[in-house]
């Protein structure tokens, strides 16, 4: 798409009086024209040699300002081709609703797809029967699947689920339906609640090479185990999605109470019941 204005409405000069270093001035040049819509995802940034020109900097300032935009995410870098603004980061919830990739992202007008890698039953380690709370080598389901959106990979998920709950689930299709809708639909399993941690990690080469990014560059973990009303364990899974075109959003509600069941506190105020909640004593 072809920017509002021409590369030469950006703000190209330096203010050397500043405490401002020069690289930081560059990058908040260039983040003004593609915050306010000037240069629209898929423009082209001028070259380096013109940008160095521009600013009259080194090249050395210039490729740290063009470094700093790539780890934010709004620019892409492409040996031989030049630096383009990045699409815009796709939001996922964390917290605020268990529900999974697929009707997270037809929720926000995407249309993902889906690449299903492996589909099999195997004996559960060590570590997938704790989160399950099976013996060790008790047959699971494990559904390793590749999710993209507009093309692009996104996410690399692998699913474990206790095989005897769900018996022929590897034979269904999940290439264009929803794995939480087949377990309502077809088993009556209804996922009630779940835990999420989150931490940063580096790409292996199997990610990296699935995911279309170098080894080393920066992923999200997420594990997850999900619960059903009873509070059996029913999904463990983790996943790795890209940092560059992640962003997670969390709602957090802040109440003041003394001992408030946190259903009630649901309820009261129309929140979903996986909602992040900050309690707070009152001294008042």
């Amino acid at each position: 798409m072809m920017a509002v204005n021409s590369p030469f409405s950006l703000r190209t000069y330096i203010d050397r009086s500043s405490p401002i270093p020069y690289y930081v001035q560059i990058i908040q040049a260039i983040r003004e024209q593609i915050e306010n819509g000037n240069w629209q995802p898929g423009y082209q940034l001028p070259g380096e040699p013109e940008l160095c020109q521009r600013f009259d900097v080194s090249r050395t300032v210039v490729r740290q300002a063009l470094g700093e935009l790539t780890y934010e995410g709004l620019v892409t870098r492409s040996r031989g081709r030049g630096t383009f603004v990045a699409e815009p980061k796709i939001g996922e919830s964390l917290v605020q609703k268990l529900t999974g990739f697929y009707h997270d992202m037809v929720d926000r007008g995407y249309e993902p797809e889906t690449e299903v890698l492996e589909q099999v039953i195997t004996n559960a380690s060590s570590k997938v029967a704790n989160y399950l709370k099976l013996r060790e080598g008790t047959p699971v389901l494990k559904l390793t699947r590749k999710r993209s959106v507009k093309g692009e990979a996104i996410v690399l998920v692998t699913t474990y689920l206790p095989h005897n709950l769900c018996k022929g689930l590897e034979n269904e299709d999940f290439r264009k339906q929803s794995l939480y809708e087949v377990l309502e639909t077809k088993y009556g399993i209804f996922i009630v609640s779940g835990r999420r941690t989150v931490e940063a990690v580096s790409a292996n080469e199997y990610e990296a090479r699935m995911l279309g990014i170098d080894k080393g560059a920066p992923l999200i973990l997420l594990h997850s185990i999900s619960y059903l009303e009873n509070g059996m364990p029913i999904e463990y899974y983790h996943a790795v999605h890209r940092g560059d075109r992640t962003r997670f959003e969390v709602e957090l509600v802040r109440y003041r109470g003394k001992g408030e069941d946190l259903r009630t506190l649901h309820r009261r105020n129309n929140l979903p019941q996986s909602s992040a909640i900050i309690a707070e004593e009152d001294d008042d």
